[in-house]
């Protein structure tokens, strides 16, 4: 997956690019089809802005957070995308695993 980080009036420090890398990376274990992603870090005043937008197969997803602190920023920003991950993955998998329809009725469950 291919990590694009920007900031926003903050400098993007080799640690902090470290901490939002490794915490993205955690987003594949749910979904392997993950392409890129964007994350870009804002600072205004005393709030802490992290957003992101994920390209994956067939959606793009967006999660934004803001908080007084950076790192709990970029922490709520992941757990957003995880869960949005998660029900593309169950939207997915749910459409295809349908097993509704006149097809599939027995002579019992027509009468």
């Amino acid at each position: 997956m291919q990590i694009n980080i920007t900031g926003h009036h903050i400098e993007v420090t080799e640690p902090l690019r470290e901490y939002v890398t490794e915490k993205m990376q955690k987003l594949t274990r749910h979904f392997d089809h993950v392409t890129n992603s964007h994350v870009i870090l804002t600072v205004e005043k005393q709030q802490q802005q992290a957003e992101a937008t994920v390209h994956t197969s067939g959606k793009d997803l967006f999660a934004e957070h803001t908080c007084d602190d950076m790192y709990a920023s970029i922490d709520a920003l992941v757990d957003k995308l995880d869960r949005q991950i998660i029900k593309h993955k169950e939207k997915i998998g749910n459409h295809h695993k349908k097993s509704g329809g006149v097809k599939n009725m027995t002579n019992e469950e027509e009468a």
